[in-house]
C-alpha cells in the first residue's frame, strides 16, 4: 500500500492506495484542490474572500461563483436542519467551514475518480472518503475514543454506496461548534458523532448537526436521511443506529 500526507487546512491529509498509484501531476491536483478551497474560504487568511466579506470589505453578491455556490449549499443544509446546522457564527459572521472541508474533499475524490484511481481512502482530519476495497475486503475504519484519544472506539467496514465517514467532537478541538446550553430537557449532549454516508459532505454535515442538535434531534436526522451513526454523550453513553451496528458488528456486538 502506498500513502501520500501533505498539510492543508490548518489539518493533515493522507491518501492511501491499495491499487494503482497516480502520477505526481494527480496527486499535485488533488493537494491543489485543497488549496484552493482555502484560498477562498479561510477565516484565518486576510486575503480570503470569507475575511474580506467578514470585514465588509467585499459583500457576498459580489464575491466568486464557488462562494456563493458553496454558501447555497450551507443555506440548504440549514433549512433541511431546521437551522441545527447553519452557516454563520453567533456574532453573524459568514463561516462557511462546516461544509468547506468535505467539498474539497469532494472535489478531490472527483479528480481520482477521473483519473480512473479505483482503490483509496482521502483522510482529511479524521474525515473520510473511501473508493473500492482493499485485497478484495472492504475498508475498515477506525473511530477514535474521545476518553483516549490514542485508542479507537470501534472500526468499520465501509464500501459502496457508503463510502464517506465524519467525525464531529469535542475531545481534541474543545466547543468549536455552536449549540444551545444543555437544560433540564437536554440533559444529555454529544461530545462525538461519527455519521456513514453516501457522500462526504452529508455525512459532515449531518455528524455537525447532531453534535450541535443533540440526542433529540438525532432520531430525527436518522428517520429523514438515508445516514448511520455512532454517537458518545458526556457521560460514555453509546448509541449506534442498525446500519452502523452491523458495519462495527466485530466491535460493537
Amino acid at each position: 500500500m502506498t500513502t501520500h500526507v501533505f498539510n492543508t487546512m490548518g489539518t493533515t491529509a493522507s491518501l492511501r492506495f491499495a491499487g494503482p498509484v497516480p502520477s505526481d501531476e494527480v496527486l499535485l491536483q488533488v493537494e491543489d484542490a485543497f488549496a484552493e478551497f482555502d484560498r477562498r474560504f479561510s477565516l484565518y487568511r486576510a486575503d480570503s474572500e470569507l475575511s474580506r466579506i467578514a470585514t465588509g470589505e467585499l459583500t457576498l453578491a459580489h464575491s466568486s461563483d464557488a462562494v456563493r455556490d458553496c454558501y447555497r449549499e450551507a443555506m440548504m443544509w440549514s433549512h433541511r436542519t431546521a437551522g441545527v446546522f447553519t452557516s454563520h457564527r453567533p456574532d453573524g459572521v459568514l463561516d462557511l467551514s462546516g461544509i468547506v472541508k468535505a467539498a474539497a474533499i469532494a472535489a478531490a475524490g472527483t479528480i481520482l475518480d477521473t483519473f480512473g484511481m479505483p482503490s483509496w481512502v482521502l483522510n482529511v482530519g479524521g474525515d473520510i472518503l473511501t473508493r473500492g476495497s482493499i485485497n478484495g475486503s472492504a475498508w475498515r475504519i477506525g473511530i477514535t475514543d474521545p476518553d483516549a484519544r490514542t485508542s479507537l472506539l470501534c472500526a468499520l467496514e465501509v464500501q459502496n454506496p457508503r463510502q464517506a465517514v465524519a467525525t464531529s467532537g469535542t475531545a481534541e478541538r474543545g466547543e468549536h461548534i455552536w449549540r444551545a446550553p444543555a437544560t433540564s430537557d437536554t440533559l444529555v449532549r454529544y461530545r462525538q458523532v461519527t455519521v456513514v454516508a453516501d457522500d462526504i459532505v452529508t455525512a459532515d454535515v449531518l455528524a455537525t448537526a447532531i453534535l450541535a442538535g443533540g440526542p433529540q434531534w438525532c432520531d430525527d436526522i436518522l428517520d429523514r436521511f438515508d445516514v448511520d451513526a455512532l454517537t458518545v454523550d458526556d457521560h460514555g453513553g453509546i448509541t449506534a443506529s442498525p446500519g452502523l451496528r452491523e458495519a462495527a458488528s466485530l466491535i460493537l456486538g
